[in-house]
């Protein structure tokens, strides 16, 4: 996935993060599920199962018409989303994945359609002075379907610089050149 440079992801202050509770952050570029995709993650993970690389056989025995990726291929995809579409902390010299609560997977991707990230900020915490901790909630869109493929909580821990470094609203809006309601990649 590429990005232009006028795009997500917005670094700011967890003052000026606080200003985002509640509020949708970001929404990423389409990207395509390729069988082949599907088959490396089967390769990688040992799940065979015929729904995902068996296109004649899961059309003849199941109701999806052909092969669906693995839901923990979607849910793999979260941190790459993430790039584009979440907000991250400036002045952080580290992200580290905390983990994912309320996963859940609510639709099928059939091979050849193309998925893409939605992000609303749920919270921004400071857990230690050195430390900040965000919870985005995303949901894994399918182009041209209402319901997504999979939502969660997606929550990453920020280490501090031990620089301090703040960005104003005014200023965060400025560096990126869009306001919070246009902090959406293209495409």
């Amino acid at each position: 996935m590429t990005q232009d440079d006028k795009t997500l992801p917005l670094r700011v202050s967890l003052e000026t993060a606080q200003l985002y509770i509640g509020k949708e952050v970001g929404v990423t570029k389409w990207f395509p599920v390729t069988q082949d995709r599907v088959n490396r993650f089967a390769d990688a993970t040992g799940d065979f199962q015929f729904i995902h690389i068996d296109k004649e056989r899961s059309a003849r025995e199941t109701c999806y018409d052909g092969t669906i990726a693995h839901g923990m291929l979607t849910m793999a995809l979260v941190p790459t989303f993430a790039t584009q579409g979440s907000l991250k902390i400036l002045g952080s010299r580290q992200s580290i994945i905390y983990g994912l609560d309320r996963v859940r997977f609510l639709n099928p991707i059939r091979i050849g359609k193309r998925i893409r990230g939605r992000f609303t900020l749920l919270s921004a915490q400071e857990r230690s002075t050195d430390e900040v901790l965000m919870r985005h909630a995303v949901s894994i869109e399918i182009e041209g379907e209402e319901k997504p493929a999979l939502i969660a909580d997606w929550i990453v821990m920020y280490a501090l610089s031990s620089e301090e470094t703040t960005l104003s609203v005014s200023e965060a809006r400025s560096t990126a050149n869009m306001s919070p309601s246009t902090f959406k990649a293209a495409g």
